[in-house]
């Protein structure tokens, strides 16, 4: 009976055991359990889990699940063999696992008697950057990003398939099925979608019952000329430090009616709000990114027992001075905006919008949130009240929510686990509440009118919308074709300990160029860069004290590149925001800004990081940083005039 009980040729036996139990309910439960002991345990199965494709020559993280705790698993890839440990789940993690060759290759893996093989193709590296360099190259020539973006996609889709005709026939209907279904399915980009149409239906709100229409009379009243509305702009972009996506949406939306007012050109008001959104929220101390930053710099500094028992928000405190990009960025707007002198692209939209054309005549513009059809009704009273209200209830909604979403015992504990896209929604929400209640209650508008004026400014937000959700793909594509561990393979070896944080800064900059993400690219290389930065300085003697400054910049450079990167990328969401607020079309700002951003890039990295990496207080570099920017824009600058 017992070699029966496994056997293949038991079947007999089998049948009199479900007479023998099949008459008594509790002989059967006893006879089944006997039966069930006698079964020797058969192998656990186990699985594999693997990169989407390889990369030729990229260090990967592969994993096996399914194995005994503490078993000694063996994974096998190109001819060699890997060893770990399975954890208390049964998980095996194998790092920095790389394939030399292009093609398919076997994976298997053993844990005792339980083995397992999977196929995976790998590719060359370089095709991992081309969908976003070919998006980023489209957009550029045809000054229209959802074509370019498309196309990426397309051919991001077909490489993780294959370059055949069947692979980039499924390559497209996956580009839309698998990665933009996907874009929309996260339950945080979702939350940016409907925070940002709420913000427009807001917007819609306050302009049809004339509060706009007063803050602009109000400001118009005190900045009369394109110089102070562009400071006044700067200034609103400092107030609202505490996010960037708030920061974007309503300084633009809010502005826009003043701008136009003084002449000021949708591209430049463009700038401004995406120059004072990110780079504030990036270095102010109590902001939606600090905890997320501070989590990471923790997460890396983990992983050095010798860096174990330092604070995480310390590190970031010390860093903000090697903060070269945000402070100089933020400093060159003031500049730009107090001089009135522009150059490059600006410089033309400057002397067009002074000519009475805020907008470009030949390009297709974005639809504004405050379209021209949100006008205030005829003949009601324009009290500021009826727009304020509303923004500071958004606000301090947005800031309730925060603390009362987050959890610990100081502000920095609450914000490291508080729910940012939540406390967004929230607060739209109730920013929509507030301006509409406002708007019945004095009867300025009817409950329809409400309604209609909201979706009017909602509606406007959706062509933006669009190119946000394909942005966001091709970021998720990227990031099934390893992208980011491929310039991090091309990039980072043989590191100078005093070039760490310019390379980091180059690096990130890059990464976020080509993905369109900060936050992705932060979340990519914090781990790698902290580690790497204390290797080369524990190497080269100076892993203490006396080098601290190497590891404060680079974690500096690594925030600041990713913002940089981000800036200037035309499939980053910010950029794209920051367009859809300021009713400004998505390539003209791109091509606008890009020379702005490119000087203070290369200003903060030759005058204050690499500076820096040899020793320079930051002071002094953030000093000659401002002299070298003011100099640059008193010899290439103009001011625009009307002709």
């Amino acid at each position: 009976m017992i070699r029966c009980a496994t056997s293949l040729g038991c079947r007999n036996n089998s049948i009199n055991t479900r007479k023998l139990v099949s008459r008594n309910p509790i002989r059967k439960l006893i006879v089944a359990s006997f039966i069930a002991a006698l079964i020797p345990l058969s192998a656990a199965a186990i699985d594999v889990e693997t990169p989407v494709v390889g990369l030729t020559g990229v260090p990967l993280d592969y994993s096996v699940s399914g194995a005994a705790a503490g078993e000694t698993v063996q994974l096998s890839a190109a001819g060699k063999t890997y060893t770990a440990t399975a954890d208390a789940d049964g998980n095996a993690s194998f790092a920095d696992v790389a394939i030399a060759e292009a093609g398919p290759a076997t994976i298997s893996a053993t844990a005792g008697s339980a083995t397992a093989t999977t196929d995976l193709r790998v590719i060359p590296g370089w095709v991992s950057v081309l969908p976003a360099i070919l998006a980023i190259t489209i957009a550029l020539t045809l000054r229209n990003v959802i074509p370019a973006l498309l196309l990426g996609l397309w051919v991001g889709a077909t490489a993780l398939r294959s370059f055949t005709f069947e692979g980039a026939g499924r390559g497209l209907l996956d580009s839309f099925q698998v990665f933009v279904t996907g874009a929309i399915a996260d339950f945080d980009r979702a939350s940016i979608i409907l925070f940002t149409m709420m913000i427009g239906g807001m917007v819609g709100i306050i302009t049809r019952n004339g509060g706009m229409a007063s803050i602009v009379r109000a400001i118009v009243s005190r900045a009369k000329t394109a110089v102070g509305g562009q400071v006044a702009v700067w200034l609103m972009g400092l107030m609202i430090f505490f996010d960037d996506y708030s920061n974007t949406l309503v300084v633009g939306n809010t502005a826009r009616s003043l701008t136009d007012h003084l002449k000021v050109s949708r591209e430049k008001l463009a700038y401004i709000v995406d120059s004072t959104a990110a780079p504030v929220a990036c270095i102010a101390l109590i902001t939606t990114w600090i905890g997320y930053q501070i989590g990471l710099v923790d997460q890396a500094l983990g992983s050095i027992p010798a860096l174990s028992d330092v604070q995480a928000y310390s590190v970031f405190i010390h860093s903000i001075p090697y903060s070269f990009y945000p402070i100089l960025a933020i400093v060159f707007v003031l500049m730009i905006s107090a001089s009135g002198r522009d150059f490059g692209p600006m410089f033309t939209a400057e002397v067009r919008a002074r000519n009475g054309a805020v907008k470009p005549e030949t390009s297709e513009d974005l639809p504004s949130i405050q379209g021209d059809e949100l006008s205030p009704k005829d003949k009601i009273p324009l009290r500021a009240i009826n727009a304020f209200v509303p923004i500071i209830a958004l606000v301090i909604a947005l800031m309730v929510s925060l603390v009362l979403l987050g959890e610990g015992d100081s502000l920095v504990a609450i914000l490291e686990t508080t729910s940012p896209y939540q406390a967004m929604m929230y607060s739209s929400f109730v920013g929509v509440l507030v301006a509409a209640a406002l708007s019945i209650g004095q009867r300025i508008l009817s409950i329809h009118e409400t309604v209609d004026a909201w979706y009017g400014g909602l509606r406007a937000t959706l062509f933006g919308m669009i190119i946000l959700v394909l942005a966001w793909s091709l970021s998720d594509l990227t990031a099934s074709l390893n992208t980011a561990q491929y310039l991090v393979t091309l990039l980072a070896d043989s590191l100078p300990v005093a070039l760490i944080p310019a390379i980091v800064f180059i690096l990130a900059a890059f990464t976020a160029f080509t993905t369109g993400t900060s936050w992705g690219t932060m979340a990519i290389l914090m781990p790698l860069i902290i580690p790497l930065s204390w290797a080369v300085m524990t190497v080269n003697g100076i892993g203490d004290p006396s080098g601290m400054h190497i590891l404060y910049s680079a974690v500096a450079c690594c925030l600041g590149g990713a913002v940089w990167g981000d800036h200037c990328s035309p499939i980053s969401d910010t950029t794209v925001l920051s367009s859809v607020a300021s009713g400004c079309d998505h390539i003209e700002h791109v091509r606008t800004q890009l020379p702005y951003a490119l000087l203070v890039g290369f200003v903060g990295l030759f005058v204050g990081t690499i500076p820096g990496g040899f020793g320079m207080p930051p002071l002094i570099s953030i000093i000659v940083g401002v002299v070298a920017l003011g100099t640059a824009l008193r010899v290439f600058g103009k001011k625009a005039e009307a002709s």
